[in-house]
């Protein structure tokens, strides 16, 4: 699904988000919802039939698995059963047993100990390395996992280091998540 705020810049400012959330589940509107928001040249040049680079997971949830790997360290740190519930609260308890899983994957050498912050981070440098991964990725696969992400994210822009670490950790992302795909 495409985020909400992204159409704030192509539709009337007046819909309210059930509204926009109608228009996007309406099927005979999607190609052109695609192409307002992609630019026609890019969606009748692109196959809408290929392989999804996410494989179907939502690209916040990959995020937060790559940002939770990133600090995995300042995640273990976090002992109190207070600020322990406040990171889970924030990141969710997948995202918490992936860094501890992958400790020794972590890139941040920096301790955060207030959950909060740690919170931020962990959004705020898997959303970076999750749009330093995509630039690997086709133009038109790049522009589908961004449209599902509100505007302003780390995945706009992100930073050298995230280009560095970005395809180790998301192979790590992605092998976990192809590993829920496969037949039990």
């Amino acid at each position: 699904m495409i985020h909400p705020s992204r159409f704030a810049a192509h539709l009337d400012p007046l819909l309210t988000p059930s509204t926009v959330l109608q228009l996007q589940k309406t099927p005979r509107l999607q190609e052109r919802l695609a192409a307002l928001l992609l630019g026609s040249e890019l969606v009748s040049n692109g196959s809408n039939r290929g392989r999804d680079v996410l494989l179907g997971h939502d690209p916040r949830r990959a995020s937060l698995l790559a940002g939770s790997i990133w600090h995995a360290r300042s995640v273990l740190n976090l002992v109190s059963k207070h600020d322990l519930a406040l990171l889970i609260e924030n990141i969710g308890a997948e995202a918490h047993l992936c860094a501890i899983r992958h400790l020794s994957s972590a890139v941040a050498t920096e301790a955060v100990v207030d959950p909060e912050q740690l919170s931020q981070r962990i959004e705020h440098d898997g959303y970076a390395c999750l749009g330093a991964w995509l630039e690997q990725a086709s133009e038109l696969d790049r522009a589908r996992v961004l449209l599902c992400l509100p505007v302003g994210t780390a995945a706009e822009q992100p930073a050298a280091e995230h280009h560095e670490a970005a395809g180790q950790l998301l192979s790590l992302v992605m092998a976990q998540l192809a590993a829920e795909r496969r037949p039990a």
